[in-house]
């Protein structure tokens, strides 16, 4: 069973940019959807190598990328993750918003990790 320590630790691989570790949290047929895309649910990620590639990309868009004042909780086989994302593109943009991860587990590793940021406006 997946607890607040492990999203916890999870949630620290993210902060140090570790995506080896990230991914030791991860089932195999793991899915990410990211927090835009063109489908409702963002982009969809299926698979390990896809995943870990997206998990990556997150990271040299953002190579500054923190997620800070987390909170996590835990109920059987879902949980979630709030926080405060701040980071800087490439180009110099700094963002600052908040956001969270829903989770649904499956085996005691994350099957699903789904992400949703608040669209901050100037």
């Amino acid at each position: 069973m997946v607890t607040i320590k492990d999203l916890e630790a999870f949630g620290d691989g993210w902060n140090r940019h570790d995506v080896d570790f990230i991914m030791t949290f991860m089932a195999d047929d793991c899915v990410f959807e990211t927090t835009a895309g063109k489908e409702a649910c963002g982009t969809r990620y299926e698979g390990r190598e896809r995943v870990r590639e997206a998990f990556a990309k997150v990271f040299k868009i953002f190579p500054d990328a923190h997620f800070g004042d987390a909170r996590h909780f835990v109920a059987g086989d879902r949980g979630l993750s709030e926080w405060v994302f701040t980071g800087t593109t490439a180009d110099g943009k700094k963002i600052e918003v908040n956001g969270c991860d829903v989770f649904t587990f499956e085996r005691g590793k994350i099957a699903v990790k789904n992400s949703y940021f608040k669209n901050r406006t100037a």
